[in-house]
Order: C-alpha cells, then structure tokens, then sequence
C-alpha cells in the first residue's frame, strides 16, 4: 500500500486501500477497521475503566483475613491495551483506546472493591497491607478481549486460594464470562460489554471464595 501526503504531512490519497478493504471483507471487519486507523491522524487514545460490581453479591456477615495479590498475564494482557483476537487466530489491539491502568493492577483494584462491597470477608488488601490473612488469592488472567471468531467478549481467570503460612492451595478455580459483542469494535462498545464480562467473574470470584474462607 503506497500513501501520498499533501503539503501539510495530512493524507491526500492511499493507494489500493479500497482493494485491499474487499479483500478483507469489507470495511466492517476489525482488520479493515486497523487499516483505516492506520492512515488517519493520531491522536490521544480514549480511556475506559472497569466496574466493581455492587448489586448481585449478597452481602453477609464478614469473616476471614484475605490479601488478593496481582494477577498474572501474558505480556500481550500485561498492558492497558484492550486486546482483539482477530479472525485468523493473531492478536490485535483496539486502536484510539486503553484501559485507565495496566490490565493485571486493573483487575485487582475492582476485585478488592468487589469484596468490600460484598462485605463477606472481614478484611481484605494488597499483599504488604497490615494484614494478618489466613489466606491469598493468587489468579491468573488466561483472556481478556473481543473474540471476532465467536462475536464475544470474553473473560477468563484461574483462581487459588492459597494458605498464607503454609503456602498450600486449599481450592482453585477457572471462572469465564461470555457475552454477545454484537460486532463492537468500537472503545466504547468494546469496553462496556468487556466490562460486563468482567462483572460477571468478580461476582462469581467473590462468592466462590466467600464460601470458603
């Protein structure tokens, strides 16, 4: 693909994009969508935040110390980069759009806050807090985006619980969320149904280890 440029450093015309559109399958795909992005302007990318659920966790009586460490991820999670899994089986990023922090900090934050809004464990932090927890919980982010090949965005967390003296896992856990992206390739369309998604595996981490703490 060639582009020319005018006097100003804009684009004046880029040559074969429409051929190389059709032969994406049409300006709708997220790949047409990337190459479109890539001959625009730049600009400061929109940013998107993740939700701690509130309605949903019955709140009971708090019992047990827990420190929910960062989750782990692969380098392509481990960014605020909200990630695609393209139709071909490659990874992409949504352009003109990143998360308010690193994905993995991200994810912390609001399932601490899912806890505390649960009020179902007495306390509940960061490793390094002034806590003295009975346990940890360690987890893993496996997936974390929009699947083109399914039409879903989907979340996927490995869970443990982990004895703070022993270091032994007393239960582990996979939770996925998938819901309908109805073709969202947009920041905000994107990111409000992967916040949804997320909502549904926070609920589910919470009640889970509230029932064995």
């Amino acid at each position: 693909m060639r582009v020319e440029v005018d006097g100003t450093g804009g684009v004046k015309r880029v040559r074969g994009l429409e051929k190389r559109l059709r032969g994406l399958g049409g300006c709708g795909s997220f790949a047409a969508m990337l190459l479109l992005a890539a001959c625009s302007s730049s600009a400061p990318p929109s940013t998107y935040d993740l939700t701690a659920p509130r309605d949903g966790i019955a709140a009971g009586r708090g019992r047990g110390l827990l420190v929910v460490a960062e989750p782990q991820a692969l380098q392509a999670l481990d960014s605020n980069r909200i990630l695609v899994l393209t139709r071909d089986g490659g990874i992409a990023y949504l352009p003109g759009a990143q998360w308010s922090d690193r994905l993995p900090k991200l994810v912390q934050v609001r399932l601490i806050q899912t806890f505390e809004n649960g009020r179902r464990i007495q306390a509940v932090g960061r490793p390094g807090d002034r806590l003295v927890p009975a346990a940890q919980l360690n987890s893993e982010i496996r997936t974390f985006g929009i699947d083109e090949r399914t039409g879903e965005a989907v979340v996927e967390i490995s869970a443990k619980i982990v004895n703070d003296r022993t270091g032994r896992i007393l239960a582990g856990q996979v939770f996925t969320s998938r819901i309908p992206a109805g073709g969202a390739t947009s920041g905000p369309a994107a990111t409000a149904v992967l916040d949804l998604a997320t909502q549904a595996v926070l609920r589910d981490i919470v009640r889970w280890v509230s029932t064995r703490m």
